[in-house]
């Protein structure tokens, strides 16, 4: 199989999981590709890196942009994580911009708790937002 076959059906697949993912299902993948797109802006940092960097960091804000497009006011706790999201995108702003490693890791810091507050709501199959309200 020649890589340009593997590269389509690698898509291919990937597009079925996400026409064929649930609400939760499709925050928790947002939420894991963005903590591999932080991780891995880190590791171009430490490796001075600086465009591989800003790739995986401004793919991580557009993240962010849609998780937080994706908040509906009639969850009394959007108004907190949309704050969040807020300051979480200046940050990544802030790293990559400023080549901040340090605020790449803050920003590891505010992602990794939540990640897993949403795969432990999805998996529990309990209302996403309580369990997220008790980060804010």
């Amino acid at each position: 199989m020649s890589a340009a076959s593997l590269a389509h059906a690698k898509q291919q697949y990937l597009e079925q999981q996400v026409a064929s993912a649930s609400p939760e299902r499709l925050v928790t993948m947002l939420y894991d590709r963005l903590l591999v797109d932080v991780d891995r802006a880190a590791a171009a940092q430490d490796a001075g890196l600086w465009s591989a960097a800003g790739t995986h960091l401004m793919h991580a804000q557009q993240i962010v942009g849609e998780l937080s497009a994706s908040l509906t006011d009639a969850w009394d706790g959007a108004a907190e994580l949309r704050g969040l999201y807020t300051y979480l995108t200046g940050r990544l702003v802030v790293a990559n911009v400023s080549r901040d490693r340090a605020a790449t890791t803050e920003c590891r810091d505010i992602v990794a708790p939540l990640r897993d507050a949403w795969h432990a709501a999805a998996d529990a199959q309990t209302p996403v937002g309580a369990s997220v309200a008790a980060l804010a």
